[in-house]
């Protein structure tokens, strides 16, 4: 059994300013998901959002043997990423579909396989 993340990456500014009824179109999409993930005998693990990037703290060795600690993302980008579904699968040909079903309805995503 092998385990997969699904990352969520999305403009923050642009989706914090979407009506309410594309919020409500997004939640269903991801219900869909989650049952599509459960049909096709995936183990949903967990499933997230994140805080906004802003809120993340970045830290990376500085040249002294310590850690260079700052407010925000780890990088400037339109797009962060904003949430996540851990998934656990024997069938990545049917987790795949699965993906790709979801990003049809107007979802950008990247399923990435577990380094074992």
């Amino acid at each position: 059994m092998s385990r997969y993340l699904v990352l969520l990456p999305a403009p923050e500014a642009e989706w914090a300013q979407l009506p309410e009824s594309e919020h409500e179109k997004g939640m269903k999409s991801h219900v869909r998901f989650q049952e599509d993930l459960r049909a096709g005998g995936h183990t949903l693990i967990t499933v997230s959002p994140l805080e906004p990037s802003a809120q993340a703290t970045s830290m990376r060795p500085d040249r002294n043997g310590a850690a260079l600690v700052t407010d925000g993302p780890f990088t400037e980008s339109a797009e962060q990423i904003v949430g996540f579904y851990l998934v656990e699968s024997e069938d990545e040909t049917d987790l795949r579909a699965a993906c790709e079903r979801f990003a049809a309805r107007g979802e950008h995503i990247e399923l990435r396989r577990l380094a074992e």
